[in-house]
C-alpha cells in the first residue's frame, strides 16, 4: 500500500535572537524524522511542549517546507507553500486547530465560515445545503449555524472547525491539540466524533497532543517525540502496554490509568534542555535514569526492536540486549 502521507528524514530549523545581546542562534525544531500515514489510519504524535510536534504537523500539510528531507502526499512531492499546485492540493488536506475561537471569524455566522472553503476552491453546487449537511454531520443544527462563534460553547465551536475542515472531503486531517482547551466530557465527545467521521470517510489523520489518554483512545500508531526527534514508534496498544524507551516509560507511567498500573512509575528530574543548546549524544541523557557514558557522546539511531516497533536508545539495540543477559 502506498502511504497517503510520507515524511522522509525531514528537518526544520529556525533562527532565534538572544534579547540581551541580539545574537542569532539556530534552533532545530525537527531533526531527521521519518513517518508515514495510511488512508483510514490515525498516527498520534505525543511529547512535551517544545518537542517539535506542531512544526511536524505544519510540514505534513505543506504549510512549511523542510530544510532537509522530503514530504510526499499520495506519492507526489509536496508543492511549495502558496503555489497554485499547493492551493489545489489543500482541498485534500485540512487542519483542525487548538483554539477554535481564534480559528473562526467572530464577525460572521458559522455557517458562512463552513461554506467558505467551497468558495475558495470553486466547488460548485448548492453550497448552503452542503454547509447544513456538514453541520449535521458534526451534530449541530441549522439554528446553531446562524449564530456567531461567541454564541456557541467551546465544544460547539470545535465541531464547527471540524465541519469546515471536512466540507471539501479531504483525505488527510491534521489535528493540532484539538481538545486541550475543552472540558474532559467535551473532549470525549469531540474525540468520538473524529473516530466516527474517520471510520465513515476513510480519512488519514495525524493527531497531535500531549494528552496520552486521548491519544491512546484515537490512535492506531503513536510516535513519541523528544527535542525534535522521534524516540519511539509503535502500534498504540503495544506502546502503552509495553513502552521501551526510558522517556516513553516515564510518560506512560505518569498518565492516569483506569485499571491496575502496568508500568512502574518513573519520575524524571530536571526540565527539557533548551532546543538551541541541544546536549551532545542522546538529547534525553541529562534526565535519563539509565544513561551510560555512551549516551552522553553518541546519538542513538532508531532501531527495530519488535515487528512494527522502533526506538532510539543504545540500551535497546540487539547487541545491548545480548550483553545484558
Amino acid at each position: 500500500m502506498t502511504p497517503l502521507l510520507q515524511l522522509r528524514d525531514v528537518a526544520r530549523s529556525y533562527v532565534t535572537r538572544n534579547n540581551l545581546f541580539g545574537q542569532a542562534r539556530p534552533v532545530r525544531a525537527v531533526d531527521g524524522i521519518s513517518l508515514t500515514v495510511n488512508a483510514g489510519e490515525t498516527l498520534g504524535i505525543v511529547g512535551e511542549s517544545g518537542s517539535g510536534k506542531s512544526t511536524l504537523g505544519r510540514m505534513a500539510l505543506g504549510l512549511e517546507l523542510p530544510d532537509e528531507g522530503t514530504v510526499t502526499f499520495d506519492d507526489a512531492p509536496m508543492p511549495a507553500p502558496g503555489s497554485a499546485a499547493w492551493r489545489t492540493l489543500r482541498r485534500q488536506m485540512q487542519m483542525v486547530f487548538q483554539d477554535p475561537l481564534g480559528a473562526l471569524d467572530r464577525r460572521l455566522p458559522v455557517l458562512e465560515q463552513i461554506i467558505e472553503p467551497l468558495v475558495i476552491h470553486g466547488i460548485d453546487g448548492d453550497q448552503r445545503s452542503a454547509g447544513l449537511a456538514a453541520l449535521a454531520s458534526v451534530g449541530l443544527s441549522a439554528a446553531q449555524g446562524a449564530r456567531h462563534p461567541h454564541e456557541l460553547s467551546g465544544g460547539q465551536r470545535q465541531r464547527v472547525v471540524i465541519a469546515r475542515a471536512l466540507i471539501t472531503s479531504p483525505r488527510l486531517l491534521v489535528c493540532d491539540e484539538p481538545v486541550s482547551a475543552l472540558d474532559v466530557s467535551i473532549q470525549a465527545q469531540v474525540v468520538n466524533l473524529l473516530i466516527d467521521l474517520q471510520a465513515e470517510r476513510g480519512l488519514g489523520m495525524v493527531f497531535i497532543s500531549h494528552d496520552l489518554r486521548v491519544v491512546r483512545q484515537i490512535s492506531n500508531r503513536v510516535a513519541v517525540m523528544y527535542l525534535g526527534r522521534v524516540v519511539e514508534e509503535a502500534a498504540a496498544d503495544d506502546l502503552f502496554r509495553a513502552p521501551q524507551h526510558p522517556y516513553t516509560r516515564a510518560l506512560v507511567s505518569a498518565a492516569p490509568s483506569p485499571g491496575p498500573r502496568r508500568v512502574e512509575r518513573v519520575i524524571l528530574t530536571g526540565e527539557p534542555p533548551n532546543p538551541a543548546a541541544r546536549p551532545e549524544g542522546c538529547a534525553f541523557h541529562p534526565r535519563c535514569p539509565v544513561a551510560t557514558a555512551r549516551c552522553r557522546t553518541e546519538a542513538p539511531a532508531p532501531a527495530r526492536i519488535a515487528p512494527g516497533h522502533t526506538a532510539a536508545c543504545h540500551l535497546l539495540t540487539p547487541a545491548a540486549k545480548v550483553a545484558a543477559r
